[in-house]
């Protein structure tokens, strides 16, 4: 029989299938479509870094133990695959282009320094040397604050999601696309098997990992859960050289470039249910946004367009622990914004917390029946 049946194939639900398939458990993964296709395919990949020591916040702890993950996760992929995530550490710079962006940021900062977290503050020199591009640029030529963090990494996460995959299949996970749960059997306190398209499939532990879709999967037990979708739509541009070399945050948006010029431009949060289509208007503030930030890419060509839908929880925290009333099924979802970057950290403390080990950090805080 299977030890455990993951609903869900995005980065929480692979990345935790390959940690229990690690551990020798037998791993069974189903999508409703095809896995690795959603919101983490669409993201931009962007691995701000955490805190350099303790906090005693658990969910600062969950960003720090995967800020300490992702470089051997990384490593040990393409050693399992072959598949290069692209993970690079490449330095971000975040920008505040009016006074009250600039006392935001400069709170943020301080918070950053408090943290351990390496900063430095550039002036206008400072920035035109790091970045000539964005010194032309009407939205901030003379930006009221910039500060540049030097361990701020990226990973492409489409070669992520592809590593994750062939590593998953290589450790022996059986993964199912196209399949959707239309229900489940229980019996005294327990899932005992989920009713699917494919017929019945059995497992001695569930975890609903499925996004946005988690909600309606999580209603057929008769838990409400609320986690909705929030659309991001992005644009694509491409260029024969890079224009820059480090992520430019501007509040929610930013620029990431990929080494062969490639440059990630996002990303917006709409409250459109699970409407995916991009939109004129979306797609042109975020090109608006490029070329004021950075002139020079006025010239470069629209490679392509998309969007995602994140998951929203109902306060910015991930759901992570046992589903309500069920002692062997579990939820991990919610990630909103921050999916990616949380995936080793959330797949280690669940896949500790299946298996009966100390999860490492407080789950109290995730619990899907916290406080509304």
């Amino acid at each position: 029989m299977t030890d455990v049946l993951i609903v869900g194939g995005g980065v929480i639900g692979l990345s935790l299938a390959y940690e229990l398939a690690g551990m020798g458990a037998k791993v069974r993964l189903l999508d409703r479509g095809p896995p690795a296709r959603e919101a983490s395919w669409a993201g931009a990949g962007i691995l701000p870094p955490a805190a350099a020591k303790p906090t005693g916040d658990p969910y600062s702890e969950l960003f720090r133990l995967s800020s300490e993950l992702y470089p051997s996760w990384s490593a040990r992929l393409r050693e399992e695959t072959g598949v290069d995530n692209g993970f690079r550490t490449c330095g971000g710079i975040y920008l505040a282009c009016n006074a009250g962006e600039q006392q935001s940021l400069d709170v943020e900062a301080s918070a950053w320094r408090s943290q351990g977290i390496r900063t430095e503050r550039l002036d206008a020199a400072a920035l035109a040397r790091r970045e000539p591009a964005l010194t032309s640029g009407s939205a901030c030529q003379s930006p009221h604050a910039a500060w540049y963090l030097p361990d701020e990494a990226q990973v492409r996460n489409p070669r992520h999601l592809k590593a994750l995959l062939l590593a998953c299949a290589r450790r022996g996970v059986e993964i199912d696309s196209g399949v959707a749960v239309e229900g489940f059997e229980t019996s005294a306190g327990r899932v005992t098997y989920a009713v699917t398209s494919l017929g019945n499939l059995t497992a001695a532990k569930f975890c609903i990992a499925s996004g946005p879709w988690s909600r309606p999967v999580l209603a057929r037990l008769g838990v409400s859960l609320p986690v909705r979708p929030v659309r991001g739509q992005m644009v694509l541009l491409t260029s024969p050289r890079p224009a820059l070399r480090s992520i430019i945050n501007a509040g929610k948006q930013y620029l990431v470039p990929r080494p062969d010029g490639r440059i990630l431009v996002g990303s917006t949060e709409e409250e459109a249910g699970f409407d995916k289509r991009t939109t004129a208007q979306a797609i042109a503030g975020l090109l608006d946004l490029a070329v004021r930030l950075a002139p020079p890419l006025a010239d470069l060509s629209i490679e392509q367009c998309w969007a995602g839908l994140r998951p929203a929880s109902h306060d910015g925290l991930p759901y992570l622990g046992r589903v309500p009333n069920y002692e062997n099924a579990y939820v991990a979802t919610g990630h909103f914004r921050n999916g990616l970057q949380l995936s080793p950290a959330t797949a280690a403390v669940m896949a500790r917390l299946m298996t009966g080990a100390n999860p490492g950090i407080d789950l109290t805080p995730f619990q899907p029946d916290r406080v509304r």
